[in-house]
């Protein structure tokens, strides 16, 4: 839990309807993320408007009302749906005097708690830097004056009072290291596909249960909670499937609704790991009433990030949750499943999709090969799919789904 103190910080939530939202959805999750970030909502405000306010987020007449309703409830402050920009920020908090915080400052709160890798926690700095420093007089003074607490973790308020200079410095350092480590990946990366092992992208909106599936298949080991991104850090496991192919899963971050944008730049490497995938298995949560809108919201994601074209298998999971059948389409994958995670339902049918289709990328060879070639085989075992294979008197009888450009280079077409 990221609020360590005993007492819970109390929040309004502060919402603007511009008739394109589905504004008490999205306060809902709101308040699920303060939940996850140690604090709690004690009220709501949702104001329609035909646009934000540029000034005040909210109309004249509702920062009073929301004035009110944090004295009414004893509040330390309030938490806006949407990302403010530095004008509004300073604004609300001369209005209000309270703490003022947004969405984006919130998730990014939570990932400053749930990054564990050296690369995680860089990539978060990165992120709160540069989102704060376009913030620093309206931010800095808020925090300074109201304490720690929510919204403060990661860099540090010391950090935030240093001028523009000592910050640009700072991101500069954290981009080299960050680029370290990138490469180290993009090396780590090139000798998968050299290896020929397919690899498989786990994604999902957060809280899904793409840890859980994971955990189930392959006895990962991960954090596996019913909150929001309860895990940060991308997983990756070996699995052998139909006839012994070992295939690699890696777990990715959850995707949220107003996913910040620095959060996309920040961790795009990671991200990244699903446009080299052979395939995307999108887990879904069939429980949630909002699921289809959640499945709008990872393919738009993916499409920010430019993967796209490459085979889908949509698991609708939670099925055991589910009291009422419910009709969800998918019209983005090439398969559709039901089951459960937390059950094993439907999970054979997921891997024997997979083994499908990842043969239809490879070519069935059944033929002797001369002794002289046995070089050829170890290839095969290593980027293939061995099936048989029996010595004979003019050769080794080889029967395998090899990938067609491997058995192009190795003449075997």
């Amino acid at each position: 839990m990221i609020q360590t103190s005993e007492k819970k910080e109390k929040f309004i939530l502060v919402g603007v309807e511009t008739g394109k939202d589905r504004m008490e959805e999205s306060l809902r999750e709101l308040a699920e993320l303060i939940e996850t970030a140690g604090g709690e909502a004690v009220g709501q405000i949702i104001q329609n408007l035909e646009n934000i306010n540029k000034a005040t987020y909210v109309g004249k007449g509702k920062v009073e009302e929301i004035r009110e309703l944090v004295v009414e409830l004893e509040a330390d402050g309030i938490v806006c749906d949407d990302e403010l920009s530095p004008a509004q920020l300073s604004n609300l908090k001369d209005e209000l005097e309270v703490k003022v915080l947004d969405r984006t400052l919130i998730i990014l709160d939570i990932f400053a708690a749930h990054a564990m890798t050296s690369e995680g926690k860089l990539q978060v700095e990165m992120a709160q830097l540069k989102y704060r420093s376009s913030r620093l007089t309206g931010l800095g003074k808020n925090l300074s004056r109201l304490g720690g607490g929510i919204g403060t973790r990661g860099p540090g308020e010391s950090k935030l009072e240093t001028d523009r200079r000592a910050i640009r410095e700072r991101l500069s350092r954290l981009r080299t290291e960050i680029e370290k480590i990138e490469s180290l990946r993009d090396t780590l990366r090139k000798h998968r596909m050299a290896d020929g092992i397919p690899v498989i992208a786990i994604v999902g909106y957060t809280n899904a249960g793409k840890s859980t599936f994971l955990n189930k298949i392959t006895d990962a080991g991960i954090l596996a909670e019913n909150k929001l991104f309860a895990t940060l850090d991308p997983t990756t496991r070996s699995l052998k499937i139909a006839d012994g192919e070992e295939v690699l899963f890696t777990d990715t971050v959850g995707f949220i609704s107003k996913l910040p944008h620095n959060l996309v730049d920040a961790f795009k490497s990671t991200l990244e790991e699903a446009k080299y995938a052979d395939l995307i298995l999108h887990v879904a949560d069939a429980s949630n009433p909002e699921v289809e809108e959640q499945m709008k919201v990872v393919y738009s994601t993916l499409e920010e990030l430019k993967i796209i074209g490459k085979p889908v298998i949509t698991f609708l999971n939670k099925q055991d949750k589910i009291e009422n059948e419910n009709i969800i389409k998918d019209l983005k994958a090439d398969a559709l499943i039901k089951g459960s995670a937390k059950t094993g339902e439907g999970i054979d049918e997921i891997l024997a999709k997979i083994t499908e289709i990842l043969r239809e990328g490879k070519v069935l060879i059944d033929m002797v090969l001369p002794y002289a070639d046995t070089s050829k085989i170890s290839v095969i075992r290593k980027k293939g799919q061995l099936l048989h294979e029996e010595y004979e008197g003019e050769g080794i009888r080889v029967k395998a789904y090899v990938p067609k450009a491997v058995a192009g280079q190795l003449g075997l077409l």
